[in-house]
């Protein structure tokens, strides 16, 4: 990590090993287009990021194809010893952030690629101390975006139905939560379903493209599927 003046905002985006990614399209997707798709992901999330002119952006991992990602496009890769799950590396961001005496910690997953410059300064500058910002998931049971002010405010935890779960735990801390629903942050692809859903939003992103070039195939194993029930 960079040397100097603490940051006054800190956004952490948690990676795993690109090639192990997506596990529950393994139905759908090569390992190799799991690949390529996590790769695609992680260029838009951090595009809209740097369209957004975070002030600090680390790249939570230990993937060095996803560390040279985050160098190519202007954040910092913050190295994980081994892969212990988006909790542990989002927790890993946050106590280094308060170390670092950041005043506001946001993290958003690396698999949002609808995500938007203007939805992430819709949470940066709706954060207060005291009044964390939380995005839903398009189900309403994930949470794909956090900012907390200050950055110990309180413990996150991830894994469905972590919405709710940190809403409860802001407010038994004592803090007033606030939900921003923002259909782009929202949209994150763990499912089939969510790639149809992707292809639907009709946004230029390196994603979409890479899904786009599958669709005829994609098409073709959902049919052989439902054949198959």
């Amino acid at each position: 990590m960079k040397n100097g003046a603490g940051p006054r905002l800190v956004l952490a985006v948690p990676v795993k090993d690109l090639k192990h990614a997506k596990q529950r399209l393994t139905n759908v997707l090569s390992v190799a287009e799991r690949g390529e798709l996590a790769r695609a992901m992680l260029v838009d999330v951090l595009r809209a990021v740097a369209a957004a002119d975070v002030e600090r952006v680390w790249v939570v991992t230990r993937d060095p194809a996803a560390a040279a990602i985050a160098r190519s496009l202007g954040a910092e890769p913050v190295s994980e010893v081994e892969n212990r799950g988006h909790t542990a590396a989002v927790a890993l961001a946050q106590a280094e952030a308060a170390r670092r005496g950041a005043r506001v910690f946001l993290t958003i997953p690396g698999d949002v690629p609808c995500v938007t410059a203007d939805e992430l300064r819709q949470v940066v500058d709706g954060v207060r101390d005291g009044a964390p910002i939380f995005v839903p998931s398009r189900s309403g049971l994930g949470t794909n975006g956090v900012a907390l002010a200050p950055p110990a405010a309180m413990p996150l935890t991830f894994g469905e139905p972590s919405f709710a779960r940190h809403l409860a735990t802001a407010r038994e801390r004592g803090l007033t939560p606030r939900v921003l629903a923002l259909p782009g942050l929202g949209l994150d692809l763990d499912a089939p379903e969510d790639l149809t859903a992707l292809l639907a939003e009709r946004r230029d992103t390196e994603t979409r493209r890479l899904i786009a070039s599958w669709r005829q195939r994609l098409a073709s194993t959902h049919a052989s599927r439902d054949e198959a029930r």
